[in-house]
């Protein structure tokens, strides 16, 4: 299978400069479920910056209609 680096990076909301995972999803969500996380584009871009990708914060902006 073809990663689409480029055309992920065109929607990548990820902050974290320097990322090696940057525009590989694969690698990305690999990396975050490991450590009990989602990637940056589970999160609206005002959570996402805050790096909290917590699942127990996905499912508070679950609760509240935020994503």
């Amino acid at each position: 299978m073809e990663c689409k680096k480029e055309q992920n990076n065109q929607r990548c909301n990820c902050t974290y400069a320097g990322c090696p995972r940057h525009g590989v999803c694969c690698d990305c969500l690999a990396s975050h479920l490991a450590a009990r996380q989602l990637p940056a584009c589970c999160f609206p871009d005002d959570v996402e910056r805050t790096y909290d990708r917590s699942f127990e914060k996905f499912a508070e902006l679950v609760v509240a209609n935020a994503v």
